[in-house]
């Protein structure tokens, strides 16, 4: 997430997406200024099986980070907000910021430090100590080639987008001859929300992702429903999407204009890979006040057999207080495999319920 000033507007905070091409605002909050002049309504298209998103647009803007100053670049204001982002996270976000600014600068995503640099394409030295892979650009959007080792041992190419703003490792399509294949050990659950729609599919272990010269050993990754990536996949050769789970694994340098992508194994590099074992999807009932609610319940997980409900309120974890925890870390502890069940205690209708959500990996 970076600080970004559109044109004169106080400084908004926007997760750095190269899954899109333009910058999008999803919400303002009360202290927020910003002035647009609006040409036109648009459709986004994205992922998701649900109908085109309606977007205010903006072009000719100025949009400055930092000392950087890059125009002229659109921008969209999306009419619904469907992402809920600071809800979702317990922190103030106001939109995603695309690619705009790769196509000026080589830009540093260094993951350990929490630090975007960006450097003049023209004087910059090739980092020391990290693997390089090329990339390709098509509308903006920037892919790389990866190698798969499937559960039969064979080796498979890929073609993947580069996607900082997607919470996954990967996802790949599964619909088209030469696919990728499942894992036979799966199972079905909600993958994320699209501009266009909550994306639904099965997760899985891979044996292995290779990176350069890197392999990353059974991440856990997903196979969208092809309803809702088939407008995106049909007429591509993209095979996935490298999501920031993946990603920031390794710190990196993205050199757009020489199609070069650097990167370097982090702290990060060998963490287990996790998912929502629970099935429960949290947000808070207003934003930055610790009030814990259940806006979405996986069909068939742990949580959906347990009795939990969307809307229910999440009053205690194990005996501690909701309050005491975070978003991130209340999503931890969902995503922490255990031989022994979590305790929920939930308000429902004005009454307590207590239940017992099993945290045995499927997987």
């Amino acid at each position: 997430m970076i600080k970004v000033r559109i044109n004169d507007s106080s400084p908004l905070n926007l997760i750095l997406d190269t899954g899109i091409r333009n910058t999008i605002i999803t919400e303002l909050l009360p202290g927020d200024k910003i002035s647009l002049n609006y040409s036109d309504v648009k459709d986004l298209m994205g992922l998701g099986g649900g109908g085109r998103l309606g977007a205010l647009t903006s072009n000719f803007n100025t949009l400055k980070i930092g000392k950087l100053s890059i125009q002229p670049k659109t921008v969209y204001v999306l009419q619904e907000d469907i992402f809920n982002l600071s809800k979702r996270t317990g922190l103030k976000i106001n939109g995603l910021i695309g690619v705009d600014f790769f196509e000026n600068y080589v830009v540093e995503i260094n993951y350990s430090n929490k630090r975007i640099r960006f450097y003049e394409p023209n004087s910059f030295p090739e980092p020391k100590g990290y693997g390089m892979i090329p990339m390709t650009t098509e509308g903006q959007k920037m892919f790389v080639q990866l190698s798969v080792l499937e559960a039969d041992s064979s080796k498979r190419n890929v073609k993947m987008l580069i996607d900082t703003g997607a919470e996954l490792n990967a996802w790949f399509q599964s619909f088209k001859k030469e696919s990728v294949g499942i894992p036979e050990k799966n199972f079905y659950g909600t993958i994320g929300q699209g501009l266009n729609g909550e994306i639904t599919g099965k997760f899985g272990r891979l044996p292995e992702i290779i990176v350069g010269a890197y392999g990353l050993k059974n991440l856990i990754v997903s196979f969208p429903d092809s309803a809702t990536i088939s407008d995106i996949i049909l007429n591509s050769e993209r095979d996935g999407t490298i999501g920031s789970q993946l990603l920031s694994r390794f710190n990196l340098f993205i050199n757009y204009n020489q199609k070069q992508f650097f990167f370097k194994p982090n702290e990060n590099f060998r963490k287990r890979s996790t998912y929502n074992i629970a099935g429960i999807e949290i947000t808070q009932i207003i934003p930055f006040i610790p009030q814990v609610e259940v806006w979405h319940v996986w069909e068939k997980s742990p949580a959906a057999l347990a009795g939990v409900q969307i809307g229910d309120q999440i009053i205690e974890i194990n005996g501690q207080k909701a309050f005491q925890f975070n978003i991130a870390e209340i999503k931890g502890i969902f995503e922490t495999p255990s031989r022994q069940p979590i305790t929920l205690t939930l308000m429902r209708d004005g009454k307590e319920i207590t239940v017992k959500i099993d945290m045995k990996s499927k997987i």
